[in-house]
């Protein structure tokens, strides 16, 4: 049975732990990341430090992607279409490293990230099926 590319893409969104950037993403989130990569000079990173709030509502984004930002919730940005690549100015410009964001994202120290990166990364045994329950 051929599968259509609406069922092909359903599958992305049964990976645990996982959020598979798509063009569908991209289309929600283009101005949350088009927000992230003015954070690129410094008179733009001065103005949103000062002001966080302000400095977001210049950006036409929902509510819900200037509370991720807001709250540096970065796996809610990524649900609402953030790239982590763009994410990544906000770390900078909080000062993190994207180890230490990325570390947050798991529930990890950034030790205990970096370890298991190091070792190769999560096992691909156990979960891997979110409907499936393995």
């Amino acid at each position: 049975m051929k599968q259509t590319i609406h069922e092909y893409l359903a599958e992305f969104e049964d990976i645990p732990g996982t959020r598979v950037y798509t063009a569908q993403r991209g289309r929600k989130g283009y101005w949350l990341n088009q927000f992230c990569m003015s954070l690129m000079t410094p008179e733009n990173r001065e103005r949103f430090k000062a002001d966080e709030r302000a400095y977001l509502d210049e950006w036409p984004m929902t509510e819900a992607q200037k509370q991720t930002i807001l709250n540096r919730d970065y796996n809610a940005a990524l649900d609402e279409g953030g790239n982590i690549y763009f994410l990544a100015k906000v770390f900078s410009t909080d000062g993190l490293s994207f180890l230490q964001a990325v570390g947050t994202m798991t529930g990890m120290t950034p030790e205990d990230y970096q370890a298991m990166m190091i070792a190769g990364g999560r096992s691909p045994e156990g979960l891997r099926s979110i409907k499936d329950g393995n």
